[in-house]
């Protein structure tokens, strides 16, 4: 200050470094079919109670039950072909229950209106709602609910949500195998492999579907005449349905609706899975593997999986398209047992948390270093780049997130000329910052070596 009035003068002298932020790791963006709510337009929720209020509920299912009724027995019956594709409201349920939190949603239709991969300019379509997400910065994982509908474009939309992916270089895509695995390989063909994922096989959950009592039909209404003898009930035309029967039988009407309600929604795991990333992410840390941990609200995986057909799902030495197989142990219930990426023979990126990690470090590092944007690119400048960078990195060492018994086995950064820069590059404007990290892996096979110890005289 230019000081001309004599008195006593205040000055404030910052102390503390720049330092890197970390950035949220597990936002997903779930892109899909809505009953109601704004289209092609991410919102950001954060409860089930939320989602419903802005979203809706399920699609109630018009056609797909019926009950039969012999006197006090009654059975109930499901067309699995005439099931709604609509899975978005189920598919939050299980998100939520697995651990998730906040997340975006991209309602692309509603359900009048069939699912569609779509194109950039046509409004509707799953592929216009992932184009949507692009300037979105904090979603960090893709889900598509709704893709199994589209048959062998789910895998075009899988492409496209990779290349985004690899674009964008901060999110990172959670996709399902739906039945045939050499289809998935045959199909997902993008570059960006190392950023997505993919798990199998669906998975039968605790939930119900929703339906309409008026919306299922009685095929057969029979009960005991005075001779004991099994005669067929007469039932008004056109409401030969649970209405009615409520009206009739209480008892009969509740034990239909245990019948239906006992038929559970079968979803693909991709939204469980992302409810088991955000709570590893939030307990422990987003380098730990999202592996060996339960999947809450399942009673089983629709296939049983065996070591001999973990074995090809696994590794696929041809390209390398790892899958994820979710099994069933027993006396440990449904865990998801794999952690790789779809760049399975990738020694840098074939696990999901080393290729997690990264993303998280790139993006936090990158918003820290903005504030050095037309800052004199100079010693002092790359000096204080270089401490900021090596002090967050030094918090995820402690953490855990790195491997070495000492800070410089674990990570380095470097900046300066001569060492990552020319005087060239000083004149054009650019400041480059190479940063090394040893990424901790998981420990995907444990081998026990045990041998006979000879008896010692």
């Amino acid at each position: 200050m230019n000081y001309k009035t004599p008195g006593v003068y205040v000055e404030e002298i910052a102390k503390f470094p720049p330092s890197v932020a970390q950035v949220e790791t597990a936002i997903p963006a779930f892109i899909g079919h809505t009953d109601k709510g704004p289209r092609n337009e991410p919102t950001r929720i954060s409860s089930m109670l939320e989602f419903e209020t802005i979203f809706g509920g399920a699609k109630d299912e018009k056609t797909a039950f019926s009950v039969t009724i012999e006197d006090t027995v009654v059975t109930a019956k499901v067309d699995n072909t005439k099931l709604s594709p609509y899975k978005m409201h189920y598919a939050m349920q299980m998100y939520f229950a697995n651990g998730g939190g906040p997340c975006y949603i991209v309602s692309v239709a509603d359900y009048d209106k069939a699912p569609a991969l779509g194109t950039e300019t046509v409004a509707g379509g799953l592929w216009f709602g992932l184009k949507s997400l692009e300037k979105e910065d904090e979603p960090t994982l893709i889900v598509f609910p709704d893709a199994e509908v589209l048959g062998a474009d789910a895998y075009k939309l899988y492409n496209k949500a990779l290349d985004q992916a690899e674009d964008l270089k901060d999110r990172f895509v959670i996709m399902d195998v739906f039945a045939d695995a050499d289809a998935f390989r045959a199909g997902v063909n993008a570059t960006g492999l190392k950023y997505g994922a993919a798990y199998y096989p669906k998975l039968e959950t605790v939930l119900s579907y929703s339906f309409d009592d008026k919306d299922v039909k009685i095929d057969s209404y029979k009960e005991l005449n005075a001779a004991g003898v099994l005669v067929d009930v007469t039932m008004p035309q056109n409401e030969n349905n649970l209405a009615w029967l409520k009206s009739k039988s209480s008892a009969l009407y509740n034990q239909a609706k245990k019948e239906i309600e006992s038929k559970r929604v079968v979803l693909a795991p991709s939204s469980s899975i992302a409810g088991i990333y955000a709570k590893v992410d939030s307990t422990s840390g987003v380098w730990k593997a999202p592996a060996n941990l339960a999947i809450s609200n399942v009673l089983a995986p629709v296939v049983k999986i065996s070591n001999e057909t973990q074995d090809g799902l696994n590794v696929d030495a041809v390209a390398g398209k790892s899958i994820n197989a979710i099994r069933t142990f027993t006396g440990k219930g449904t865990l998801v047992w794999g952690a790789r990426t779809l760049d399975g023979n990738s020694n840098e990126w074939r696990y999901v948390p080393v290729r997690r990690f990264f993303n998280m470090v790139e993006e936090s590092v990158k918003k820290a270093t903005e504030r050095f944007v037309f800052e004199p690119n100079t010693a002092n400048t790359w000096v204080r780049v270089q401490a900021m960078i090596e002090n967050f990195l030094d918090q995820q060492w402690r953490d855990g997130a790195l491997a070495g018994s000492k800070p410089e086995e674990a990570y380095y950064v470097s900046v300066g000329l001569h060492k990552t820069m020319s005087a060239q590059d000083i004149l054009e404007g650019r400041m480059i910052i190479e940063v090394g990290m040893a990424a901790v892996r998981p420990a995907e096979f444990i081998v026990l070596r045990f041998s006979h110890k000879l008896q010692e005289a």
